[in-house]
């Protein structure tokens, strides 16, 4: 049911700038976390280390399944996933854009066939598994960018704005993704939001990130 991630006195500063500073919070394993705060707070910074791309100017990152504290390797950051307000698109089809991660890991042909079709499925995409990649709209692409992390059944799923700038339609279809994640309490799940309503209605816990340290709500 995920992983348990608890971060100790993050720091990170941009070009003399304070973003994050003595951050340090506990993250429960199986749980909806939504992160509010006002742009330039250093929100998408703290995601980039917390899925282990950046790393803090001081501080530490921890990992723990049960009681075990996990190794920052190449094991551990396949159980990771971010998911980015900008959708990277190859050119190629939806199905091989989605079953990439799996491709990366080895996952046999059928199984990968079976995994692909069933995240699509659940982002309403099934119907364009054969179409080019960069002919799908905006808010297609970015719900396939979903199904993409959602296919290597990470422990750890991370997104950042996954409905911004998107209709309602698009942005319905992504929060019953996290919805039916979330009941499912196999994933740690970390978001991104500037909209309090989102958050409540996604979220089993609600955070602020207020100078530099998370403040729950």
């Amino acid at each position: 049911m995920g992983l348990k991630l608890e971060i100790a006195n993050l720091a990170k500063t941009y070009n003399g700038n304070p973003v994050l500073r003595d951050c340090s919070f506990a993250f429960d394993r199986g749980q909806a976390h939504m992160l509010l705060g006002p742009n330039g707070s250093g929100k998408s910074t703290l995601f980039r280390i917390l899925a282990l791309l950046e790393k803090p100017d001081a501080g530490t990152v921890k990992y723990l399944d049960g009681d075990y504290l996990l190794n920052q390797e190449l094991a551990l950051r396949r159980q990771i996933t971010l998911v980015l307000p900008t959708t990277g698109i190859f050119n190629a089809s939806v199905f091989h854009n989605v079953a990439y991660g799996l491709k990366i890991r080895g996952v046999a042909r059928g199984e990968t066939e079976a995994r692909v079709a069933a995240v699509l499925a659940a982002v309403g995409l099934a119907q364009k598994k054969f179409h080019r990649a960069l002919d799908l709209s905006s808010g297609e692409t970015k719900r396939m960018g979903i199904a993409r992390a959602m296919v290597i059944d990470p422990e750890v799923f991370f997104l950042d704005e996954p409905t911004a700038s998107l209709d309602p339609a698009n942005a319905e279809i992504i929060e019953n993704v996290i919805l039916t994640m979330k009941r499912q309490r196999k994933t740690t799940i970390m978001m991104i939001t500037h909209d309090p309503a989102q958050a409540q209605r996604l979220g089993d816990q609600l955070l602020y990130l207020k100078d530099g340290k998370i403040v729950p709500l």
